[in-house]
């Protein structure tokens, strides 16, 4: 008995020495951050290693965009912003207080910040900024623009808002360092994520314009902001070209992260009506150097033009390894004609994946079965293990057959599985009170048609949509497709002004975390700009988010992302639908680039470079287009 009360007192002292010393690391200084395990680079990290370091700068990327732009703020729910400017992060005009690896999910390394720590509590996060960073007009990035624009952003940009939901306040240090506090301890990934926070310059939004007028981040511009990263803007025509330059003295030019990379000395983007008139504008060279495809059928069989065959233009696949999105047709449950979930799933049934994979995407894809797709993180067979445990709980708030049938999405694989699975939407949809009457689905009590409206703003979602609106009035549904402009699209998915969507996707991240509440909270779901489009409003799905958001390691994670996925899929918010697993390239032979890409992203085309000799050439034969 002594010698078992020595050796439990042993232990006990080696668990709380291993424990303060865990403790002490907790809150050291870190270069570089992962959720995931650490980093292969270490604290000697140089440069990433599929770079060219010495590659040349140079030249002019040219781009297409589709649609149009009128506001150079894209942190306010209003406006269409420029390409190059994006709603999260910093796009190429604003650096963040650290950069996400491009060839390791979920790991960061220093930009604005030089280091970061944290307690072993998680309960704050302080970040120490790089004396050497600035703006583009020489005055130094500070900690007040690091607390200033914590606060706009989490005041304005439902995006921050809702990724930093337990964020509460963020506090001078000293002169370079500046501590974020939170509301609750244990989220892991929340000291990680304030590194994707964009800094802004406060000083140049609190100034006045060349009018004498104040400026005000809560609105919209076309005043070219102070930026502070690689590039800034040259030119512009409101709604048709925005040309970006890159900046000669960037400070961060000998970052890690920067390093043979942001090569070119001009972005140029130039804006088409619609995917077809950018596709043309392609082939004949000019107006777009590299396209990533995203039309199975045009990849297939629509890269014949003579650029092409003469070689001037180069198409290509690079494989993937990231997560894929979920991307599906999305179904608006703040609809009264949604909320039954025999509806949404008796919708699931009537899509017929399989005939247009063989008929209109040459059998490229693969069906989407999993909000976390690639890895993992999908669910898969029944739930088991700890992820049962963390179901249990709510088990009378879901629906029974989760707990005991595997997630099947239904196959088309014949013609008695088509018949049998319009058979199993019309009974779903009788269940729900919805019968058919002279061949219109019809609510039973009160006569009302069944009626459908997808929305879409891409000639292209017609394809997309079509196979599945004849299947829902081969059901007895008036199902409908409007194509809107870029502008309208935006304005109404904001507004949550739909039926479904005809395409909707949501990127995952190898260590799902804040951002879930964006997607899918209940606290998002009728907040304009969210991307919680499908008004999911389930309380079950919320306390498995905050138990995703909380998970004590990997292992949890894992187990908690498998709930929270099993519980969305059950539910039938939106009807999956495909993915490829790599990225479909063309472009101009007018570029150098390093003997490999990162393959979690599949292509880092600002490690790209130009060969001026190449796009001198191209430029000569035809016709200066290049």
């Amino acid at each position: 008995m002594t010698v078992g009360r020595t050796l439990l007192k042993s232990l006990l002292a080696a668990a709380l020495l291993a424990a303060g010393l865990q403790a002490t690391r907790a809150d050291e200084w870190r270069t570089t951050s992962s959720l995931i395990g650490e980093s292969k680079y270490g604290d000697n990290f140089q440069h990433y290693d599929y770079v060219n370091p010495n590659a040349p700068k140079g030249g002019t990327l040219n781009r297409v965009v589709i649609g149009t732009f009128d506001n150079f703020n894209p942190y306010i729910v209003q406006g269409s912003p420029a390409a190059g400017l994006v709603g999260f992060g910093g796009g190429l005009l604003y650096d963040t207080l650290m950069e996400q690896a491009t060839d390791e999910g979920s790991t960061s390394h220093p930009l604005i910040a030089d280091a970061y720590k944290y307690p072993a509590d998680y309960s704050s996060a302080t970040y120490r900024l790089d004396p050497r960073a600035k703006w583009h007009d020489g005055q130094p990035i500070t900690v007040d623009d690091v607390i200033w624009s914590f606060q706009v952003l989490k005041a304005n940009s439902p995006l921050y808002n809702r990724y930093f939901e337990n964020v509460t306040d963020a506090v001078a240090v000293s002169d370079r360092e500046v501590e974020f506090h939170f509301n609750q301890k244990g989220n892991r990934e929340l000291p990680k994520i304030l590194g994707d926070l964009v800094i802004l310059p406060k000083h140049w939004w609190e100034g006045n314009d060349a009018s004498g007028k104040k400026r005000d981040i809560t609105k919209t511009t076309l005043e070219p902001p102070l930026g502070s990263a690689a590039y800034k803007i040259a030119s512009f025509k409101p709604g048709s070209e925005i040309i970006w330059q890159r900046v000669p003295d960037y400070w961060g030019a000998k970052l890690p992260v920067k390093i043979g990379r942001e090569n070119f000395d001009k972005q140029r983007f130039s804006y088409f009506l619609d995917d077809n008139a950018g596709w043309q504008a392609f082939t004949k060279g000019g107006f777009e150097d590299f396209r990533a495809e995203a039309r199975a059928q045009r990849w297939a069989v629509e890269y014949t033009f003579p650029a092409i065959k003469s070689g001037d233009v180069i198409k290509k696949e690079f494989p993937t390894t990231s997560p894929e999105p979920m991307q599906a047709y999305l179904i608006n449950t703040r609809r009264p004609l949604f909320q039954d979930v025999r509806v949404r799933q008796a919708l699931t049934y009537a899509y017929d994946f399989e005939s247009m994979n063989r008929t209109i995407f040459f059998g490229a894809y693969t069906r989407t079965d999993s909000y976390f797709e690639g890895g993992d993180l999908a669910s898969t067979g029944l739930p088991q293990g700890k992820e049962l445990e963390i179901l249990q709980p709510f088990r009378d708030k879901l629906p029974p057959e989760l707990f005991t049938q595997e997630f099947k999405l239904p196959v088309y694989d014949t013609p008695q599985s088509g018949r049998e699975n319009l058979r199993k939407a019309y009974e779903l949809f009788k269940q729900a009170g919805w019968i058919n009457q002279a061949g219109k689905l019809v609510n039973a009590k009160t006569g009302e048609v069944f009626k459908i409206e997808f929305l879409g703003n891409d000639p292209v979602d017609e394809r997309v949509a079509s196979p599945f609106i004849d299947n829902l009035r081969r059901l007895g549904i008036d199902a409908t497709l409007r194509i809107v402009d870029d502008s309208q699209y935006t304005n109404r998915t904001r507004a949550f002004d739909f039926d479904m969507l005809a395409l909707a996707g949501f990127q995952q991240s190898n260590s799902p975390g804040n951002e879930q509440r964006d997607f899918f909270s209940s606290t998002a779901a009728d907040r304009a700009g969210s991307r919680n489009l499908a008004g999911i409003k389930n309380p079950v799905v919320d306390a498995l988010i905050d138990r995703v958001i909380f998970a004590t390691d990997r292992d949890d994670l894992a187990a908690a992302t498998h709930a929270l996925d099993r519980v969305l899929l059950w539910n039938f918010y939106m009807v999956p639908q495909w993915h490829l697993g790599k990225v479909r390239a063309a472009y101009w032979n007018k570029f150098g680039m390093p003997e490999k890409q990162p393959t979690y992203l599949g292509v880092d085309l600002d490690s790209w470079w130009i060969d001026p000799d190449r796009e001198k050439a191209l430029a000569a034969k035809y016709k200066g287009s290049n």
